[in-house]
């Protein structure tokens, strides 16, 4: 007799700094179309550096509008430049401090630990004192882990979002690690959360035989770059466009595998990627990992909003967000 098709769902959110913004507005749309909370709707949450952040916040059932308040409320204040920020940035200490982000975490957070999560988590970091990459997860019964889900979510934010160069490193002492930023690696999770998928959740003998993948990306500004007359190029020289290059490359090698994978796969894949909408060049100064103005700040929801009401009608994402999660977490 043939198996009764179950859904497997999963949700990943992009790396990007302040443009977190952009995913969270998409999610707070949504939601208030469907009039539901994320959480209720995907058995996993995956999310890197503030996608990270996002599904954190998102796995406690804080409403996306709430996440929403917070980068636009608050990143002003945790994207503060410091005196000499630039030197800082280049030669010592980094560009930002951590208190700030860590205070406002802390009040998102409290003392809550992995394990309260309502929904299986994978939150990619890089293990720099083992020189590793790392994915945070919920303790699920069927991987037995019996590792993160004693860690504070608050460590497990800084962990994943210490871009190097901008904030410092986070040192989990629980652990005894020291962790940077997810998106070295895995900017776009969304393959991390499929992998995960397989490994315990779907396929043969498993309890799920199909997965269901939304997978939102950031605000990115596609463009070449000349040819360089001088091609040794200095750190100061790189500047930002020393760290976009691995963003961008990682993030777009995950989505074209994706696309493979949905047509050349044993495992039945239904595979949607909610891409950055499209930057002209005069509002390309309002973009960056950290352009916190207020007008930029304003740009970025207004480019979630209007892309999130050119997705929300879609057959595939009603379904995503009128069905309920079929994998029960036991508090």
């Amino acid at each position: 007799m043939e198996q009764q098709k179950k859904v497997f769902k999963i949700l990943s959110i992009d790396g990007g700094g302040i443009k977190g913004l952009y995913s969270s507005t998409i999610l707070e749309r949504f939601e208030e179309k469907y009039n539901c909370l994320t959480s209720d709707h995907f058995d996993l949450l995956c999310g890197t550096s503030t996608g990270g952040l996002i599904a954190l916040a998102l796995s406690l059932k804080v409403p996306a509008k709430t996440i929403s308040s917070f980068y636009f409320d608050k990143g002003p204040t945790i994207f503060s430049k410091r005196r000499f920020s630039l030197l800082r940035q280049l030669f010592y200490g980094g560009k930002y401090s951590e208190v700030n982000l860590k205070k406002y975490l802390e009040e998102i957070f409290e003392d809550k630990l992995l394990g309260e999560s309502h929904n299986l988590l994978c939150i990619p970091a890089f293990n720099l004192t083992d020189s590793s990459t790392c994915v945070f997860k919920f303790d699920h019964k069927e991987g037995d882990y019996g590792r993160d889900n004693k860690i504070k979510y608050v460590d497990i934010a800084l962990a994943t979002s210490a871009a190097p160069t901008y904030f410092p490193l986070c040192h989990i002492s629980n652990l005894e690690k020291q962790y940077v930023d997810g998106g070295l690696w895995a900017n776009n999770p969304a393959l991390v959360g499929l992998t995960e998928a397989i490994a315990h959740f779907v396929g043969p003998k498993k309890d799920y035989n199909s997965v269901e993948l939304l997978s939102i990306g950031s605000l990115e500004i596609k463009k070449g770059k000349p040819i360089y007359s001088n091609r040794y190029r200095s750190a100061a020289r790189w500047r930002a466009d020393l760290i976009s290059p691995f963003f961008v490359g990682q993030a777009l090698f995950t989505h074209n595998t994706l696309n493979f994978l949905q047509n050349h796969s044993d495992i039945e894949l239904d595979y949607h990627r909610i891409p950055s909408t499209i930057i002209c060049k005069e509002q390309e100064k309002l973009i960056g990992m950290d352009v916190v103005s207020e007008k930029a700040l304003r740009f970025i929801k207004g480019q979630g909003l209007s892309q999130a009401d050119d997705w929300y009608r879609k057959d595939s994402i009603k379904r995503m967000f009128t069905t309920k999660k079929t994998y029960i977490i036991n508090l």
